[in-house]
């Protein structure tokens, strides 16, 4: 009955896009979104911290996205729809063949739904919608991962030759309702100044978030709390205004103590800090365009919440809490993408990924081997 629900949800959604699409009087205002994803993915040496090997794994899998937004001037609601593990916000994909019986059915759920208000003094959203802060990676949070809350923001542009914009931006998002007073809650809070100068070829995004009750362990396998004061100096830059060459860089630091928390080992307490560099060439704008990118990252423990964060580089994950979701945190690694757009709406993308733990949790450091080609297609 679950199953039939969700799928039903699916259809109305798909339904009501295609049929207000075919009323002259709603097409400026409705606008209808769909995607979907088809992936092969091979790993190899991924050594757990026993000094043994995981098996090496060739998945299939696939996405699919679709919603829509109702967009009246100065208003705007909007709700998209996926497939993917219900417990598992970092991964939409699901694997062929992967429990769900004989061809049998598939779990759906909503990732955004959301109401947004554009005014001359503030804009804001309230509901389920995309992280609203500035970002270059999937490193601190991932992409499939949509807050829930309230986002306030304000843009002030510039006729400069020198500067551009200046967008504000401050956000409550609730992790985990106590059911109690406000402060009890499991929440992030964030808050970032955007300055973009030079038609973008300088962007700087330095950002500061506030998690608070955060369980070590997610989805109920946790065995304490802590927070996190997360600092996040975010960089974008262009050597040249011809080129399509773009240098990222992003320095995290935790600044909170946790020296006398007994719950967490000796080695990893002062495991607060992590950056990422990356060196991107091209875009996938248009037929025929190319990207080309590679980024290093070097993540403590604590300089960001791991089940928040990716969970792409390395098969390390909270299985053995029943949790699905990934810990990649207490890594170094990089990561090589090459993509390039067949045509406007189809587009191939091809990552590498080679992990080493930082601080091993058993006898030996995790490693980690990966690669991913990617057929995206969008409405």
């Amino acid at each position: 009955m679950k199953a039939f629900l969700q799928i039903s949800i699916l259809i109305l959604f798909i339904q009501c896009g295609f049929g207000a699409w075919a009323q002259d009087s709603i097409p400026s205002k409705l606008k209808f979104e769909a995607d979907f994803r088809f992936r092969l993915e091979q790993d190899w040496n991924s050594r757990k911290s026993d000094g043994t090997f995981r098996d090496d794994r060739t998945r299939l899998r696939y996405r699919v996205r679709t919603g829509f937004t109702f967009n009246d001037g100065a208003y705007e609601v909007g709700v998209r729809a996926r497939t993917g593990n219900l417990r598992k916000q970092q991964d939409p994909q699901l694997t062929l063949g992967d429990n769900f019986a004989e061809f049998g059915t598939l779990p759906i759920g909503l990732e955004k739904a959301y109401f947004k208000a554009e005014w001359q003094l503030l804009d804001f959203w309230l509901g389920k919608n995309t992280f609203p802060f500035a970002k270059s990676n999937e490193l601190f949070w991932s992409d499939n991962v949509y807050p829930e809350g309230v986002h306030l923001s304000k843009k002030m542009t510039f006729d400069s030759s020198k500067f551009d914009f200046v967008d504000i931006n401050l956000g409550h998002f609730l992790i985990r309702a106590s059911g109690k007073s406000l402060d009890m809650d499991t929440y992030m809070q964030g808050g970032q100044v955007h300055l973009s100068m030079m038609n973008k070829q300088l962007e700087l995004f330095p950002s500061v978030f506030y998690f608070k009750n955060m369980p070590n362990r997610p989805d109920g396998g946790e065995n304490y709390y802590l927070d996190y004061m997360i600092l996040d100096g975010g960089l974008r830059f262009k050597p040249f205004k011809s080129v399509p060459l773009r240098v990222e860089a992003n320095v995290y630091h935790n600044l909170l103590d946790y020296s006398s928390n007994d719950s967490i080992v000796d080695e990893l307490k002062n495991q607060k800090s992590g950056w990422v560099t990356g060196l991107k060439y091209g875009g996938l704008k248009k037929k025929g365009d190319w990207v080309f990118k590679a980024t290093y990252a070097h993540l403590q423990q604590f300089s960001i919440v791991d089940f928040m964060a990716q969970n792409d580089w390395a098969r390390w994950d909270y299985s053995s809490y029943n949790s699905p979701d990934g810990r990649l945190t207490n890594y170094q690694g990089i990561e090589l993408f090459v993509g390039y757009a067949i045509t406007d709406r189809l587009k191939f993308k091809t990552k590498c990924y080679f992990v080493d733990q930082l601080v091993p949790n058993g006898s030996h450091r995790e490693t980690g081997s990966r690669i991913r080609f990617d057929i995206d297609f969008k409405i």
